[in-house]
């Protein structure tokens, strides 16, 4: 169902009133007017006249007074509201190179569905796009919801973009172009908004947001602030004007998003993460990640003898050693693992301290599926790091958010971009605006 763009065509004034009340409803469960009052400096009338408004586009729902709910209880009961949260939905999906997953998310960023797949990195460009539509169909199945239910769609690439979400086209190489068909023109016929990012950028959004836990929002769900070409204001109790830190997707190959006093940088043609840099960089040679090394190093390990077969390294197919294994290996004190991991330390190290030295960063956030495992490796590169960094050097950290990170970033992307518009985008669930989520 269309959003219409007023009950009385409501002027500048009163979208940008509505769009702050709005803004405060997204990050709580529940808001009284003398709150939002106290929050916006607007007077009482224009707050319930704006609270009105958003009810009637199907943003917000009226509550029970809180005098009923045994939080008030003298004077006049105040009126309170709540974001209608499945008025509307939001599509994550992260599109890696060798496995899909989307989630879909109603308007708090709280998980309804998700689905998984692995992919042949080797398929064609059709037949990723099929796969991708397909998990995203099945999502949305099992969250019970049809097309007309969703507001837009983020996804994640493994590829750089542009501000069109466009891939740059490089001669005698196709991986930027399979890994990003044209998800633009496979989900707007769908009526969705559109976003196409670099899945190293979606991490680091996600990162911000996950630090904002004090502020009121969810670690790893999407919640009120942030916009749609930022990581928002994550962190601005730092000092400055807000957190300056690395995300590292470090898995098969190494790709990066930046965020500089707050912001995103995706530079002029969305590369500013891509890592070939690494290339030139003596000691590390390659845009290679923390998996592939490890499985190249234990493989050859294996080869030459220099591993015992009692050693978990030794385990697993023998022309894929496991790196999550290994990790977990060296954690638990295995010898052999733990060489592995030294030797994988310093060369992090090197990559870590240009990293640190070109950008001035605060963190250093080793994200993926490999975060859980890099305690001990990260333990091991600080030393290092300190040592190539002339000044005081970055702090190295793992994710929290596991393999749910770019998905957790695609969703804040896609609910970033439906906050904007708050009285124009279109509504679907603005029907049932009087039913309490």
């Amino acid at each position: 169902m269309a959003l219409s763009t007023g009950v009385s065509s409501p002027s500048l004034l009163r979208r940008m009133n509505a769009a702050e009340v709005l803004r405060h409803a997204w990050s709580v469960d529940a808001v009284t007017a003398s709150d939002l009052i106290a929050l916006t400096g607007l007077t009482r009338s224009t707050v319930l006249g704006v609270c009105d408004d958003l009810i009637a586009h199907g943003w917000m729902v009226s509550l029970a007074d809180a005098r009923s709910t045994g939080e008030y209880r003298k004077g006049r009961p105040a009126r309170r509201y709540a974001l209608a949260r499945s008025a509307g939905h939001v599509v994550g999906v992260d599109a890696g190179q060798h496995q899909l997953t989307a989630v879909v998310t109603d308007l708090r960023g709280d998980v309804l569905a998700r689905a998984v797949r692995r992919i042949d990195p080797c398929g064609s460009a059709d037949d990723r796009r099929r796969i991708v539509s397909a998990l995203v169909d099945d999502a949305l199945a099992s969250a019970s919801l049809a097309d007309d239910d969703v507001l837009a769609v983020t996804v994640g690439v493994p590829a750089p973009t542009d501000a069109e979400g466009r891939s740059p086209v490089e001669a005698g190489a196709d991986f930027w172009e399979l890994m990003n068909p044209d998800y633009v023109g496979l989900f707007a016929p769908r009526g969705w908004a559109v976003v196409v990012e670099n899945d190293a950028n979606l991490a680091a959004v996600a990162e911000a947001a996950a630090r904002e836990v004090g502020g009121g929002r969810h670690a790893g769900a999407a919640g009120a602030a942030g916009d749609a070409g930022a990581a928002g204001d994550a962190g601005a109790g730092d000092g400055g004007a807000g957190p300056s830190f690395v995300t590292l997707r470090a898995g098969a190959r190494v790709g990066a998003g930046f965020v500089r006093d707050g912001a995103l940088v995706r530079g002029n043609r969305g590369a500013a993460g891509e890592m070939r840099l690494l290339d030139l960089v003596d000691g590390v040679g390659s845009a290679d990640g923390i998996g592939a090394v490890l499985r190249d190093w234990a493989r050859a390990a294996r080869a030459l003898g220099t591993v015992p077969e009692s050693s978990p390294v030794w385990a697993g197919p023998r022309d894929r050693p496991g790196a999550a294994a290994g990790l977990a290996a060296a954690g638990a004190g295995d010898p052999a693992a733990r060489r592995l991991v030294g030797r994988v330390a310093e060369r992090f190290g090197r990559g870590c301290a240009v990293l640190g030295g070109m950008l001035d960063v605060d963190r250093i956030v080793g994200a993926g599926a490999v975060a859980p495992s890099i305690g001990l490796l990260l333990e091991r590169t600080t030393p290092w790091l300190s040592r190539f960094t002339p000044r005081a050097a970055p702090e190295a950290v793992a994710s929290t958010l596991g393999d749910a990170v770019v998905t957790t970033g695609a969703v804040e992307r896609a609910l970033a971009h439906a906050r904007g518009p708050a009285l124009e985008l279109p509504l679907p669930g603005a029907a049932d605006a009087t039913r309490a989520s």
